[in-house]
């Protein structure tokens, strides 16, 4: 299956917006929990835990819009779609599914 640069350019960008709006979101949620909250010690455990989670879901997400944002870069270059590993093609079907990928399913 050929590469359709306008349709996987379209996914990369809409890919970008939906990551721009959950690390929005996700920064909202990594606020430190107070201490002058008083909602009790099993709920303010439950909310730094929350926080944990949280710090992590922005921080991979940070790293997927870096990523998606080198995808569009690269999408006019002979490297793209190319596994940065082995060197060899990337299915259509995960650029689509995952277009900031830079491994095909082998490698990755």
């Amino acid at each position: 299956m050929e590469l359709n640069k306008d349709e996987i350019r379209l996914k990369i960008e809409e890919e970008i917006l939906k990551t721009e709006r959950s690390i929005r979101d996700l920064i909202e949620l990594t606020q430190p929990v107070s201490p002058e909250n008083a909602i009790g010690r099993i709920s303010r455990m439950d909310a730094i835990n929350n926080k944990t989670i949280n710090d992590a879901s922005l921080l991979k997400s940070k790293e997927k819009l870096k990523n998606l944002k080198i995808a569009l870069e690269k999408l006019d270059t002979p490297d793209f779609g190319i596994c940065i590993k082995c060197k060899g093609n990337i299915p259509i079907g995960r650029i689509m599914l995952m277009p900031h990928a830079n491994k095909c399913v082998k490698c990755a």
